[in-house]
């Protein structure tokens, strides 16, 4: 019997356009056996996720997806199976999402003297109230007529250089993924041929990812074609790393990134579930 996996989705606990429960049916519809919850530096969705899940025959997984800085750059680890309730993960996380709080009144600021006026309050309407990212910024931003759509408002607003910019101050690699073994769970990095980055750069990533004791690679995404899923279980293998997959869904606005439509991992990757009894972990009502 073939088991579909997705280990990277969000909610609107962070910047997903599902309430976790949704997100949860929505997965049991379209096919997926085994569903993790990975919003942006926070848990906060896990609790209604689970609740939806029992009962349901789909085996949820507890997750998170960890803002890193590393060289410079801005790179995403997704934790998974962890204890929610680890004091030192949710402290690590209460951090990241204060100065995410910082950055997006910041970048309302910023906008503001671009001449785009109540783009703050616009994105946290876009949001939970408690988590502002880029995304709800571009949400606004498409909707006031600035942009025609999500991936050309990144471009002319939120990235490097540009009106709305503000550069992130994020974990470091070693400590998140500290976060995540310390919380009993495995680290792997999210969706790596998106970073865009040099091979040589991406595979020095890698190593100092491998060395703070993570687990495997997002070889399979939905931002990945198939011949880069190839790359990245070639690197997999030559690190000693497991290969995980997940559609990094945010909501049915990006139909290619779907629940239950993710292509098999390569034949000559090994999967992140192998051994994997004990890792989903109960979420405390």
């Amino acid at each position: 019997m073939n088991v579909c996996y997705d280990l990277h989705t969000h909610t609107t606990a962070s910047d997903g356009t599902l309430p976790p429960s949704v997100l949860v049916a929505r997965a049991v519809a379209a096919g997926v056996d085994v569903l993790a919850v990975t919003d942006h530096d926070t848990t906060e969705g896990l609790l209604e996720a689970s609740t939806a899940a029992k009962g349901s025959g789909i085996c949820l997984v507890t997750g998170v997806e960890i803002s890193v800085t590393w060289s410079g750059q801005v790179v995403h680890i997704v934790g998974l199976g962890f204890d929610p309730e680890n004091k030192t993960l949710q402290a690590g996380l209460a951090e990241l999402r204060r100065f995410r709080g910082w950055r997006a009144e910041e970048i309302g600021r910023r906008l503001e003297k671009h001449g785009i006026s109540g783009a703050y309050e616009g994105a946290k309407g876009y949001s939970n109230g408690h988590l502002i990212s880029r995304t709800h910024f571009a949400r606004f931003l498409v909707e006031q007529g600035y942009a025609p759509d999500m991936r050309k408002v990144f471009k002319q607003f939120l990235t490097q250089g540009k009106p709305g910019h503000v550069a992130g101050e994020w974990a470091d690699l070693g400590k998140a993924v500290g976060w995540i073994h310390g919380a009993g769970g495995e680290a792997v990095i999210a969706h790596p041929a998106r970073y865009g980055m040099t091979r040589t750069k991406l595979r020095r990533l890698i190593g100092e990812f491998q060395e703070a004791g993570g687990a495997a690679l997002e070889v399979v995404s939905g931002s990945h074609s198939r011949d880069e899923a190839f790359t990245m279980a070639k690197h997999s293998r030559d690190f000693s790393l497991r290969a995980s997959v997940g559609s990094d869904y945010h909501g049915p606005e990006t139909p290619w990134a779907d629940l239950g439509k993710l292509s098999a991992l390569p034949d000559n990757a090994v999967p992140i579930w192998r051994g994997w009894p004990d890792l989903a972990v109960s979420i405390p009502a």
